[in-house]
């Protein structure tokens, strides 16, 4: 998100945060934590907020139905961070869709279907770039110092957490 707003350190409860400037205005709504939040290929860890002013278009579904009606993007069920200009996967979500094509903490990210993202941003911007929720997202590891393609399943994270359970 190129006018995404970065801050650090990061804090602990960062999702749905809000940023609130000096004068006391609403600017951005907590949503990742990312290892670089200087935006110049060190390790600083931080916050990324999503400006406020992408909200309008949205607000309406997000009040009546607590998510957009947009359709959902891409969900892998991994954490992954920048690390000496790699990408690590620091954790794979109990029974999220990496987990279950096998990948594993520690797995390094060095493709998406032959296209070797540089950074988290681009990372993701590939991944949404293949479709909605529910495409399979082709995942070039290197793991031990051999590399494999993981084909990744991917799903709407809300089905994932069973948000709009009734249960």
């Amino acid at each position: 998100m190129p006018d995404a707003i970065f801050t650090a350190p990061p804090h602990p409860t960062w999702s749905g945060a809000a940023l609130v400037n000096r004068e006391g205005k609403l600017v951005g709504i907590g949503s990742l934590v990312v290892g670089d939040a200087s935006g110049q290929g060190v390790r600083m860890p931080g916050n990324m907020f999503v400006p406020i002013d992408r909200l309008p278009p949205i607000l309406g579904d997000l009040m009546a139905n607590g998510h957009s009606s947009d359709p959902p993007t891409p969900w892998l069920g991994i954490n992954t961070e920048e690390a000496g200009g790699r990408l690590v996967i620091s954790r794979a979500v109990p029974g999220g869709p990496a987990e279950k094509a096998g990948i594993k903490r520690g797995d390094i990210i060095v493709g998406i279907d032959g296209q070797s993202p540089h950074d988290l941003n681009e990372f993701y911007r590939n991944i949404r770039s293949l479709g909605s929720a529910g495409v399979t997202v082709p995942l070039d590891i290197e793991r031990d110092g051999d590399k494999r393609r993981f084909d990744v399943k991917s799903m709407n994270r809300r089905d994932h957490l069973k948000l709009d359970s009734t249960l």
